[in-house]
């Protein structure tokens, strides 16, 4: 038996607000409740999913739903799978809780399997080595699809696919069973996409999409230029039975369905009919990415290195749709940038813009690409050209990267921010004098409170010449006004060996006591 895997990609972006300049100069003042509505087009928003809603959302569910009862009392059942990102769900719970309801119907039916993403559809799987960001957006999608459909994902589709070995690895130590990535040749070589695989040097399976027979759907079934066109349910069934293989995961854009396809091009028909049509066959059966997990043994393993990293755009199947010319290099840089600096403000409300801000679609938009892959960067972007999305891009970024730094002057944040991040990145290294090391090297204030009261006074005078103590403090801890106390100890005229070292302890001692004072009063103001 081979298992036909049916798949669909559900995701709808927060669009920016091309008029971005023109509303904030309009208003008088704008507050951190003003921002959502400052940064992001909704009206626009709202209008694109109300369509899609119309157009593919509510009847394909429809569809799904019935055919799915068609056959559940059948020796071959109808089985489907979605992934569903955390940002559409959010539109559906602000203009259509009636589609949320249709896909917990779809959900209760127990044909249908969701898989796990990121929640804001990012690319935080390309973050740093320890990939924290990408940690923490799995695990809110996690707990937004037990908190939804009462179902803990057992297999994971990285946004757009995206997948090398070190994501692998991470998904593996999360828990999950299986991961789904293309089918790409320059991977398989001479292999088949239509087999499981594993991740190298680890028990994940790894399912492949064909992307062959997924995109006959998702970008050619209108093509009347096409050699398969008009595509019907049977003529497709016909072609999956003559695939060979293990399993055929088909996976596509939900919006296939009646929005990148009109009604009118019979799409609906064609899904309507596509159930009964496979199931004519002896050897084909719908199957969930689970059960293909449990059912199969791995063939061989899916190697993709860190630098050969696979997604399923364009026709280069890798990161280049997204992080390929200045432009989005230039914003992919910042963004990153940015992370220490919200997180280390600790405000609930600033992380979540940010986090908006990582959806893959923003980058997206900046694509200069030609051809077929430039044609569908296009028709996506709701700027008009890549030049306008990076402008509209860099201004709300830009504005926004002030605002976290006006949160900095506040004596309370600033407090918060720096007790956060007394672990510096970059340790401080006690020398004594001529470049010989002392065997302290601190990354906190209190590390360093307790180095400066033990190591040689010779080393505390060298490092104080230096302004090496001021410089620390300043760029790495982030602490401005201890950094401009100790400059002016250093300054102070006749004070010098343990008078010295003396006063800085003091001084040190003091500002920690300080910190950790404003720290528990802005907790107990939350």
């Amino acid at each position: 038996m081979t298992d036909v895997c049916l798949i669909f990609e559900v995701h709808q972006p927060f669009r920016l607000n091309r008029n971005f300049h023109v509303d904030l100069l309009s208003r008088q003042s704008v507050t951190k409740k003003d921002l959502d509505e400052l940064y992001f087009d909704n009206e626009l928003n709202k209008h694109i999913f109300d369509r899609a809603a119309r157009k593919c959302y509510l009847p394909a569910n429809k569809i799904l739903l019935e055919e799915i009862d068609r056959f559940k009392n059948e020796h071959k059942q109808f089985k489907v799978s979605f992934g569903i990102s955390g940002v559409f769900v959010e539109q559906c719970e602000r203009w259509n809780h009636g589609l949320l309801e249709s896909f917990k119907q779809l959900a209760e039916t127990g044909c249908v399997e969701f898989l796990d993403e990121t929640y804001y559809h990012s690319l935080s799987s390309l973050y740093g080595s320890d990939r924290q960001e990408f940690i923490e957006q799995v695990h809110m999608h996690r707990q937004l699809m037990k908190d939804l459909f009462h179902h803990e994902p057992k297999v994971f589709e990285n946004t757009e696919c995206l997948y090398n070995n070190s994501i692998a690895k991470t998904i593996e130590a999360l828990g999950y069973k299986a991961i789904i990535t293309e089918g790409v040749e320059r991977v398989l070589e001479w292999r088949s996409p239509n087999y499981v695989y594993q991740a190298a040097g680890s028990p994940l399976k790894v399912l492949l999409r064909n992307y062959r027979l997924s995109d006959d759907i998702g970008f050619r079934f209108s093509a009347r230029w096409w050699s398969g066109w008009p595509l019907t349910a049977e003529k497709y069934a016909s072609w999956l039975a003559g695939t060979p293989g293990q399993v055929i995961v088909l996976f596509v854009d939900y919006e296939t369905f009646g929005e990148h396809h009109w009604p009118e091009s019979g799409i609906h028909e064609f899904l309507r009919w596509l159930p009964g049509e496979v199931n004519k066959w002896e050897h084909l059966r719908w199957s969930t990415p689970s059960e293909v997990a449990e059912r199969h043994a791995s063939v061989g393993e899916f190697f993709v290195d860190d630098f050969n990293t696979v997604s399923w755009a364009d026709l280069e199947r890798d990161p280049t749709a997204w992080l390929h010319n200045p432009m989005q290099l230039i914003s992919y840089d910042f963004l990153k940038g940015l992370e220490p600096l919200v997180k280390g403000i600790g405000d609930v409300e600033m992380l979540r813009l940010w986090r908006y801000f990582q959806m893959s679609d923003h980058l997206y938009y900046m694509s200069v690409k030609g051809g077929g892959p430039g044609d569908v960067h296009s028709y996506f972007n709701p700027t008009g050209n890549p030049i306008e999305a990076f402008a509209v891009y860099s201004r709300i970024l830009s504005d926004f990267e002030a605002r976290l730094l006006k949160e900095l002057e506040k004596p309370e944040v600033a407090a918060k921010w720096i007790l956060r991040n007394l672990t510096g990145a970059k340790g401080f290294t006690f020398f004594y004098e001529f470049a010989t090391p002392t065997p302290w090297t601190v990354y906190s204030l209190g590390e360093f409170l307790a180095a400066l009261k033990a190591v040689d006074i010779s080393s505390v005078q060298f490092h104080t010449e230096r302004g090496d103590f001021e410089r620390w403090i300043r760029e790495v801890i982030g602490d401005v006004a201890l950094a401009n106390r100790l400059a002016a100890v250093a300054k102070q005229e006749g004070v010098a060996g343990e008078a010295l070292r003396k006063q800085m302890v003091r001084l040190i001692r003091s500002r920690i006591r300080q910190l950790e004072a404003l720290s528990q009063k802005a907790a107990k103001q939350a």
